[in-house]
Order: structure tokens, then C-alpha cells, then sequence
């Protein structure tokens, strides 16, 4: 019994914890019209979240689309098709390693520290002097961040998959001995032949980070909000909030992926 009970509490608590982040999305949703009064607070998160993530993730990045082409050219070497090694690194990144590799990184970085600030907001009862003051936390305090994060997000993206494209020709063109030109008219063939302006892969991986971005901030912002107990408590919402959001960010990317290309064509 006092297995089942403790079973039966962490799923009740679990349980409790999604419902927070639902309801804390669906008020961030319905404050949205009170957006241009938070303008200022909104750059200068996106300031936070975009410009100084950008070296980390420039570098991730970077690594990335070269093991990417490392390994894919070592299999294509096998078969003497090493021609479209262009191709499949741009659409795989553009598909799913930028998108996935941004917004890991951002969970690690931005969404750590929003739920750390929150946490410290919370448990020094700022938050709830906030309250007393009749000013609402999520159109003061929430929206401005999840709106920074959900515009970063896909701009860091897109760089994300340049980047990555462009270590995969330094080592095409070191290790497997294909000429820049072939692999940069390959990638280039695969991102522009679509009559949409760019390829599918790259409107997925766009939208992807768009979800992404909002998933964490509000991760983020939930697990501070719910942090108690002091300096343990913040550390403790830091670390739900960034095992969360990756824990996340993996399974929307696949239900993302799934719907896209196979429940809708």
C-alpha cells in the first residue's frame, strides 16, 4: 500500500504540474492583446535570449552539420555517391538538427534562467507582492518572455542551419574530397527546387522552432512560479525546467515531424 500510495502521489503531482503549465499557457494566450504595453520588457528579453545565446549556439551548430556530413560522406564514399552529400545535410538540418539543437541549448540557457529569476521572484514573495499591487503576473512577468523566445527561437534556427551547412563543406571538402562547388550547388538545388520559395523541410523546421521556443518559455516560467523552500527550492526549478523542456522539445519534434509527413502529406 504505501507503494502504490507513493506511485499514486508522484502521478497526481505530475499530473498537478501539467495542468499548471496548461493553464499558465492558455492565460499567456489570452493576455496577448496586452502585448504593445510590454514592448520594451519583450526586446530586451529577446535580447537575452537570442544575441547571447548566439555564440554557443553558432558553435553547436557548427560541429554539428560537420559530424553530420562526416558520417553521412563515410557511408556515401561506400556507395560512390558522395555527390549529394550536399543535399541531404542541408535538408537534414533544416528539418530537424537546427531546430533540435537550438532549442536545447536555449532550454539549457534561457529557460534555466527564467525559471532560476521566477524561482528567486517567487520565494522572496515578489511575486506575490506583484498581486497586491493588482498587477497580473502572467501579462508582467510571462508573456514578454514567451514572446521574446517564441520570435528568437526561429531566427536562431535559420542561423543555426546556415552555420551547420557551412561545417559540413569544410569537412566535405577536407575528409571526403568533394569539391566546394559540387556540395554548396547540391545544398543550393535542394533549398530553392520548391514551388514555394523554400522547401518543405525548411517551413517544418521553422515551425518546429516556433513551438519550441514557446514550450520552453513557458516551462521555464511555470517551473519558477511553482518553486518553494528557499535556495533549494529555485535550484529544483531550474533543474525541472530544463529536463522538461528537453524531455519536451524531443517529443513535439517527432509528433511535428509525424503530422507533417505523414498524417498530412
Amino acid at each position: 500500500m504505501r507503494v502504490l500510495t507513493r506511485i499514486g502521489g508522484g502521478l497526481r503531482e505530475r499530473l498537478d504540474g501539467a495542468g499548471q503549465v496548461v493553464d499558465l499557457l492558455l492565460r499567456t494566450l489570452a493576455a496577448l492583446g496586452r502585448l504593445p504595453r510590454r514592448v520594451r520588457f519583450t526586446l530586451d528579453m529577446a535580447y537575452n535570449a537570442g544575441v547571447r545565446a548566439l555564440p554557443v549556439t553558432m558553435v553547436v551548430a557548427a560541429f554539428a552539420g560537420a559530424i553530420l556530413a562526416l558520417q553521412t560522406g563515410i557511408e556515401l564514399r561506400r556507395f560512390g555517391d558522395t555527390a549529394v552529400l550536399g543535399t541531404i545535410t542541408a535538408l537534414s538540418m533544416c528539418r530537424e538538427m537546427g531546430p533540435f539543437i537550438t532549442g536545447v541549448i536555449l532550454a539549457a540557457t534561457v529557460g534555466s534562467s527564467m525559471a532560476a529569476e521566477l524561482g528567486t521572484m517567487k520565494v522572496s514573495d515578489e511575486v506575490a507582492a506583484l498581486e497586491v499591487m493588482s498587477v497580473d503576473p502572467v501579462d508582467y512577468l510571462v508573456l514578454p518572455r514567451v514572446v521574446a523566445l517564441a520570435i528568437m527561437c526561429p531566427l536562431l534556427t535559420a542561423l543555426s542551419d546556415l552555420v551547420g551547412i557551412l561545417g559540413g563543406s569544410i569537412v566535405a571538402e577536407q575528409n571526403l574530397d568533394v569539391s566546394p562547388t559540387l556540395y554548396w550547388q547540391s545544398a543550393r538545388e535542394a533549398l530553392t527546387s520548391s514551388a514555394m520559395l523554400l522547401p518543405k523541410e525548411v517551413y517544418v523546421g521553422l515551425f518546429k522552432s516556433f513551438v519550441f521556443g514557446i514550450a520552453i518559455a513557458i516551462l521555464g516560467c511555470a517551473s519558477g512560479l511553482r518553486a518553494s523552500g528557499g535556495a533549494l527550492g529555485v535550484g529544483l526549478a531550474v533543474q525541472a525546467a530544463v529536463r522538461n523542456s528537453v524531455i519536451l522539445i524531443i517529443v513535439l519534434g517527432f509528433i511535428i515531424t509525424w503530422f507533417f509527413y505523414f498524417l498530412a502529406g
